[in-house]
């Protein structure tokens, strides 16, 4: 800090605790939102105009006749009910609200320490950084509902990928300044090497596997095969022809998508272990906790990301199986900051 104004110190780091918690919660509302097909229940963007719910019959009418001009309603929902109808919209304008308080409550403390001039200047770009994306996750979010306005029935699942992907990197940047700021450091996180390059790869590899996961969601890939540990009857889908090269990057191929996500996980698991291994090889005493609390949370993550599968498509299960995928990166991020602090 640039004072050693203890109030103001604890001020910021609960102002990004906030901002976290309020994070994480836009991440659990928006896989619901997803999970329930609710995300294209709005059809127009409404910066300013939609931080009410409608209070009237009459804009229930209208927010109920523009839904019906799209495709997802003529072509699925045609028999929905107004009553019904309230419930999908609900759950995209508490996920749109959120987002426009997580705005707020970021902006408005930033200029103040920014003016005030109360925290390390070593702070502020990570914090504009955040600003940013927060932003831009907001222009985001619009084009992923646009994509599925005109010709689909749902959003794209590259956009809705990318929706997600930028929310995590928003949250491990404030949890990354937390670690910071609980221990009196400055590490940066980009420092490559030849020793911590390993639990680097494994936080690359877990957001490689939320984008697979975003894909199979956003293509609802995992109503083709539920069952495990075999899809259908064998470990390779029998729907699957590698003829050519594109057919293993084919990622509109839901059965492609699922194998994908469920040799990841097995990868990410020998991976982990591996790391373990030479953890307790070299006697790394002060990361035994950290890679004990990562492959607690790979393990929960699978196990629920298994029992969605077989269940159905459990909701409640598919929630629990995102939040733990925020959990391990949390315990990713903070194995690899345990390693070089």
């Amino acid at each position: 800090m640039y004072s050693h104004d203890k109030k103001v110190s604890n001020l910021f780091t609960y102002w990004l605790i906030g901002t976290l918690v309020l994070v994480f919660a836009t991440i659990i509302i928006g896989g619901l939102t997803r999970l329930t097909d609710s995300g294209l229940s709005i059809t127009e963007w409404e910066l300013f105009k939609g931080i009410l719910p409608p209070l009237s019959n009459e804009s229930w009418d209208n927010y109920f006749n523009l839904y019906k001009k799209i495709p997802q309603y003529k072509i699925l929902n045609s028999n929905m009910s107004l009553q019904e109808f309230k419930v999908i919209f609900y759950w995209e304008y508490f996920h749109r609200v959120l987002g426009r308080i997580i705005g707020i409550f970021f902006l408005l403390p930033l200029i103040y320490f920014h003016i005030k001039k109360k925290i390390h200047k070593n702070y502020f770009l990570p914090c504009y950084t955040i600003l940013f994306l927060i932003i831009t996750q907001g222009v985001v979010g619009w084009y992923m509902v646009k994509s599925g306005l005109v010709n689909d029935v749902t959003v794209s699942h590259y956009r809705l990928s990318l929706h997600l992907t930028i929310a995590f990197i928003i949250i491990s940047i404030i949890f990354w300044l937390l670690l910071n700021l609980r221990n009196n450091t400055n590490l940066r996180f980009f420092i490559v090497t030849k020793t911590n390059a390993p639990f680097l790869l494994l936080i690359l590899f877990i957001y490689f596997q939320i984008i697979l996961g975003a894909f199979v969601s956003g293509l609802d890939a995992g109503k083709i095969y539920q069952t495990w540990p075999l899809m259908g009857y064998t470990y390779l889908p029998n729907d699957l022809i590698f003829t050519e090269l594109k057919n293993l990057i084919n990622f509109e191929n839901h059965s492609l998508l699922q194998f994908y996500h469920r040799n990841l996980a097995y990868f990410l698991t020998l991976y982990i272990l591996t790391l373990g291994f030479f953890v307790l090889r070299f006697s790394m005493i002060k990361l035994y906790k950290p890679i004990f609390l990562v492959l607690f949370f790979l393990l929960l993550q699978i196990t629920l990301g298994i029992l969605t599968l077989t269940s159905g498509l459990n909701i409640y299960l598919a929630s629990g199986h995102q939040i733990t995928s925020v959990l391990l990166v949390f315990t990713a991020i903070n194995l690899y900051y345990s390693y070089i602090k």
